[in-house]
């Protein structure tokens, strides 16, 4: 059995969160060696892209793809080279659509640095077993973290699907931006996923509150 390596220290702009106190290290000790995704080196790439008061915008995902090599961190998001996944692939159909933009690789590091949170509910995954690791209380630090951005300025919340719609219920306040739609796996994608024009309704929010909208492209 694999023993256990170093475990990454919490991002210090979110290390205040109650998670790390009373969460991660039980969570940390069930990471053993390597064999889980995304790996130490990318546990937290989510909140080390952006702290809680450049946070503007918030996407959730479930958790890591289980396929090895293709997650990075960063919801829905996938190294450059990689294939898209179907989700991805239908996410940039409807931003094409909808902003004539799409991104260059699935790599979504440049939305991060524009203050979007790509985070998924649950931040590690074991190989080839999507969910896995879902109900290890990861959950608790999404809720915090989104909680801890909005101490700052109203959010745009983009919630794709029923879970991510469940993980943020009660925290969405009346200043906040909420675009709720189908998931946009192709399981899902046309039942109101396709035609929601979720990124230029952020764009035209973010700018009617004075703010330089996302690069999406």
């Amino acid at each position: 059995m694999p023993g256990r390596g170093p475990q990454p220290a919490p991002p210090a702009a979110w290390s205040h969160l109650p998670f790390f106190a009373d969460d991660w290290p039980t969570i940390s000790e069930r990471l053993t060696g390597d064999d889980w995704l995304p790996g130490p080196a990318r546990v937290f790439a989510a909140l080390d892209s952006l702290t809680p008061d450049t946070t503007r915008v918030v996407i959730l995902g479930q958790d890591p793809y289980p396929t090895p090599g293709h997650a990075n961190g960063l919801a829905f998001s996938v190294n450059a080279g990689v294939a898209l996944p179907r989700s991805l692939a239908n996410i940039y159909a409807e931003l094409a659509a909808d902003t004539g933009q799409r991104p260059a690789s699935g790599d979504l590091s440049h939305w991060a640095s524009q203050g979007v949170l790509l985070m998924n509910t649950a931040l590690s995954v074991a190989p080839g077993n999507a969910g896995a690791h879902a109900r290890w209380g990861w959950d608790r630090l999404a809720r915090q973290a989104i909680a801890a951005a909005q101490a700052h300025r109203p959010l745009a919340f983009v919630l794709w699907g029923a879970h991510a719609q469940a993980a943020v219920r009660g925290l969405p306040r009346a200043d906040d931006l909420v675009i709720a739609s189908a998931h946009p796996s192709p399981l899902s994608a046309r039942r109101g996923f396709f035609g929601s024009r979720p990124f230029s309704r952020v764009n035209a929010w973010l700018a009617a509150r004075g703010e330089t909208p996302v690069r999406w492209g």
